[in-house]
């Protein structure tokens, strides 16, 4: 871990904007229990039109739900690599 200063915008609950050094806009914070459900959304979405005729639609549902996948995993292996307990239930993939 490190501890750097960071420009907050915003500290709405679950919806905090910061910008981290280096970075020339800020970012959009999303809590690990906020990005699980994320994940199970876009899980969801993309199971219920993996089956269709508009190939678009079926991209563009499997990579949100992918990107989405990548980001809890690594969400999960910073979490345990730092000892921490995660914020929400593990569920199979």
């Amino acid at each position: 871990m490190k501890k750097v200063e960071v420009e907050i915008y915003s500290q709405a609950t679950n919806i905090p904007v910061i910008r981290m050094p280096g970075r020339k806009f800020p970012g959009s914070v999303i809590q690990g229990d906020s990005l699980m459900v994320l994940v199970g959304l876009a899980k969801e979405v993309f199971e219920k039109v993996k089956n269709s005729d508009d190939a678009d639609l079926v991209y563009g549902a499997l990579e949100l739900k992918e990107l989405l996948e990548e980001r809890i995993e690594h969400y999960e292996s910073v979490m345990e690599k730092s000892g921490m307990k995660l914020p929400y239930n593990r569920i199979s993939k």
